[in-house]
């Protein structure tokens, strides 16, 4: 709900950015309700499997082991059962469904942050539904169908706010978001029903059997180690909660599993004299932190506050769960929203102040998927309170990962091998789950970046960019420069910049973007992922030969971007590879694929001790000098012409920079614009960078941030993995054919599903969108996520977007697709569709045109731009 205050005006405005079709990325106000639909199950006790006293014998062997009897672990066995495996045990330390599940507040909503949340909160909502017609559970009104890549939702006045809940005081209120399809749910019931399912398919389940560690060999699950015995195994899966960051510790190989506990209260009130009906909505009221749903008569009402308490970072065991205390003063203030919220309630009689463990991560998301470092060793948890809404979705999805390699959807965002293992201190989780649960409800900015957590991971450059005004945001842990606040300006209110309209950095940013295109400028890009692949003979370049889609038997020197593709043609990793000698490479990937990167590229090397794959990403600091007078400032410094001629584009030569010996420099610099990245071994950093400093001062040298690269990339329609491209994505969906060797009589991963898509066309396209009658100054600014139309039609979604300051207009980059065929499916996109098109671009509600291309309009909009200019220039002379 909007309240009546000095900030409504703003929040009106940004709340048209909750219609529907915003979605995959759905903004929910700051100060906004959320609605929420139909009951379903109410059954507020534990149902296990099996009353009986005497425990099931513990099988010597299984293919696939399940640590955690909650909705989540059940969710999983069950979806694997489904899926033809058999000789699947579920273990459960306690009794089935006795832990955080036990004690969840039962809420099911839609409505998530994230496309993959959304989805996979949709499924369990179906799922949920087709259970209880299954097993006949008890129930409420049946579920409303959830429309497919939209959520059903309305925004409603006060009145009619009033009408669905009489217990709201509206008299603060100039509406609500209504979301009819969410649902509450009993979590025991639907903990039983997964579990009764799952054993209908063969499932053996076996409760107080406690997994003290598993056992590794080779880099191989091979067993688990129980309190009643080992079982051998090819399998296993992480489903413990709040147990899962000590498992994965405990393993023989240790598991990198980050997550945290933190405490979570909700109120029990006994029956109210008013009578409410069982389909009556449940509450979010984002302002007062606060949920409240019907529960037996009486109402359920829980929230997260600003001042979190976590818990057991030294550990836990499960009496202190079960003998966690009330803390009335910790919930004074969200008993207070409650209150101005619902003043009927003031006489209600208390039953219950729950206290229950929850588990965060550290970015908000759920952590799932194959762990590294450990093949068979799968983990599904971390659920960050979302666990029932999640647990259906997810549970199918890595089921679905584990049969087939991959799952049906892009789960990146939710990968476990985003974090690596400097996410693991204890010290880091504790500070960040502080941060992250009052953010569970908060409205985020864009480019917001987490506060706790910082200054883990460091360029040796920092101290003296710190010192120059430079502007940080983190990734993968590394601190990266987002801007440089020039001396003099106003640091206070730069720092506080949050808004969705024209930031107070945009002139700053401008600055350097120019400086970029006219001088040179230095950005420290220490943070990219960076590895070296040698071998003694071939089998280096025969690896890559198989991983790349490019040709990498090139000449020594030569660099080459391409992907490493999956088998279905999209990117597992989008990188530039250099060919340092015949049987050495270097390997440049973004920033956060170091993980992912590492294992994807050991999962497919040869068991060769002549074959060595080793991170090098500490050893050496990246600096991008970007601009025309780059290769001035490092001809001064080498005393070697850097110009085209004697440095061809794309490739790399180890020098001398000033007084350091062994330099990579390569004429490349990411953004499509002049310059070179150096390649310096951390010892010769600060010396290397005072040099090009203290060099650059007669080329009008600056340093710059990402801010400034991100605005060059995407004006030059520059794809990046993990913004626009994903695993499944293909090069010939974004314009990246050509980096695709098909000439060459080589196989690598992809080729076959890229022949195939080759013949049959593709369904969608990478596009740039240069909006049109947008006002920078007054209105809301696109971020990412935008829906995008088509003749007026739904055809996609922006993935990434920033202001060109050469094109003086905001660009998008996204994919989009025609409607499907009169069956329904998917149809090939063709030239008319993109060049004739009419493309708007939805921004909160408000569409604006849009000119869409297969190519960058920087030269187009240049040559314009420099028509015009030399024509003010003449009338301003009188020529």
């Amino acid at each position: 709900m909007v309240a009546e205050s000095t900030a409504m005006c703003s929040c009106v405005r940004s709340s048209r950015a909750l219609s529907p079709v915003l979605l995959p990325r759905l903004l929910l106000p700051q100060t906004g309700y959320r609605l929420a639909g139909r009951s379903l199950w109410t059954t507020p006790h534990c149902m296990a499997v099996s009353g009986d006293s005497q425990l099931l014998p513990l099988p010597s062997q299984a293919r696939v082991v399940i640590c955690g009897g909650g909705v989540v672990g059940s969710s999983v066995a069950y979806h694997l059962a489904k899926m033809g495996w058999t000789d699947i045990v579920l273990l459960e330390q306690g009794r089935l469904g006795a832990g955080t599940t036990r004690l969840c507040a039962g809420i099911v909503s839609v409505a998530k942050p994230l496309s993959i949340e959304c989805q996979m909160a949709n499924y369990s909502n179906s799922l949920y539904q087709q259970l209880e017609e299954q097993t006949r559970v008890k129930t409420g009104q049946p579920l409303e169908h959830i429309l497919v890549m939209g959520i059903s939702c309305n925004i409603i006045k006060p009145k009619e706010i009033a009408k669905l809940h009489p217990l709201v005081n509206i008299h603060d209120l100039v509406g609500a978001l209504h979301l009819p399809a969410d649902a509450v749910v009993s979590p025991p019931d639907v903990n039983h029903a997964l579990a009764v399912a799952a054993a209908g398919h063969g499932v053996q389940i076996l409760e107080r059997t406690t997994v003290q560690q598993v056992l590794v060999e080779k880099g191989q699950v091979l067993a688990v180690e129980t309190d009643r015995g080992s079982i051998e195994c090819e399998y296993f899966v992480n489903c413990a909660g709040q147990w899962a960051y000590e498992l994965g510790q405990a393993s023989e190989m240790k598991v990198s599993i980050p997550l945290h506990g933190c405490e979570h209260f909700y109120l029990l009130t006994k029956p109210l004299r008013e009578t409410l009906q069982p389909n009556m909505p449940v509450v979010l009221d984002m302002d007062g932190r606060i949920y409240a749903r019907p529960w037996q008569g009486g109402l359920l009402s829980g929230g997260f506050e600003k001042n979190p308490k976590p818990i057991f970072t030294e550990g836990r065991n499960q009496l202190e769960i079960q003998n966690m205390q009330e803390d009335w003063d910790h919930f004074e203030p969200m008993l207070s929203a409650l209150l101005r919220r619902m003043p009927g309630l003031e006489s209600a009689e208390i039953l219950q102040l729950v206290n229950c463990p929850e588990s965060f991560t550290p970015d908000m998301r759920c952590l799932m998927g194959e762990t590294p470092g450990v093949s068979g060793y799968y983990v599904l948890a971390g659920m960050n309170s979302s666990g029932l809404a999640l647990a259906g979705g997810a549970g199918k999805y890595l089921a679905e990962w584990m049969t087939y390699g991959y799952p049906t959807a892009n789960v990146w965002p939710l990968d476990v091998k985003r974090f690596g293992n400097l996410q693991s201190s204890r010290t880091f989780l504790r500070h960040r789950v502080m941060e992250v649960v009052p953010l569970l409800y908060e409205l985020k900015v864009p480019r917001w970046d987490f506060q706790t957590g910082r200054q883990l991971r460091t360029s040796p450059l920092y101290d003296r960019l710190d010192t120059q005004g430079a502007r940080w945001m983190e990734k993968h842990g590394f601190e990266r420069p987002k801007y440089f606040v020039p001396p003099g300006k106003d640091l206070l209110s730069l720092d506080q910049s949050k808004t969705f309209y024209k930031p107070d950095w945009f002139d700053i940013v401008g600055a350097e973007v120019k400086c970029c295109k006219e001088a040179v400028c230095v950005i420290d890009m220490s943070s990219f992922t960076k590895f070296e692949l040698t071998s003694t003979k071939d089998q280096a370049l025969d690896l890559l030969q198989h991983l790349c889609a490019n040709d990498l038997d090139v000449p020594v020197g030569h660099i080459v971007h391409t992907g490493m593709l999956n088998e279905r043609g999209g990117y597992e990793n989008d990188c530039s590879v250099v060919r340092l000698s015949k049987n050495s490479f270097f390997i440049i990937s973004p920033t956060d694929q170091q993980v992912h990167c590492w294992s994807w590229i050991k999962k497919h090397m040869p068991s060769d001790p002549h074959l060595h794959l080793e991170d090098v990403s500490w050893k050496y600091t990246a600096l991008n000098l970007i601009g025309p007078r780059a290769m001035d400032v490092l001809a001064e410094l080498s005393y070697v012409s850097m110009t085209p001629d004697h440095f061809p584009s794309m490739f790399c030569k180890e020098m001398s920079v000033g007084y350091a010996n062994g330099i990579r420099v390569m004429s490349m610099t990411h953004t499509g614009e002049p310059g070179f990245m150096l390649y310096i071994p951390i010892e010769y950093a600060l010396h290397v960078y005072n040099e090009v400093m203290s060099v650059g001062q007669k080329y009008g040298i600056r340093n710059a941030g990402y801010y400034a690269l991100r605005s060059l990339r995407i004006e030059k329609f520059f794809a990046f993995w993990g913004q626009d491209l994903d695993t499944f994505t293909t090069p010939l969906e974004c314009g990246r054919e050509f980096r695709v060797k098909f000439d060459k009589d080589t196989d690598f991963l992809g080729r076959e599903a890229l022949m195939q898509q080759r013949q049959d066309g593709v369904s969608r396209r990478f596009v740039m969108l240069v909006l049109e009658d947008h006002d920078t100054e007054l209105d809301l600014w696109p971020w990412w996520g935008e829906p995008i139309y088509c003749n007026g039609q739904l055809a996609g979604a922006t993935t990434s977007s920033a202001y060109s300051y050469t094109l003086e207009r905001h660009v998008c980059l996204g994919f989009v697709s025609p409607p499907p065929g009169p069956d329904g499916l998917p149809t090939p996109i063709t030239p008319d569709f993109i060049n004739r098109g009419d493309y708007e671009v939805d921004i909160a509600g408000q569409r604006y045109p849009a000119k869409a291309k297969l190519y960058p309009f920087s030269s187009l909009f240049t040559q314009q731009k420099r028509r015009k200019d030399e024509m003010e220039l003449s009338n301003l002379h009188g020529k």
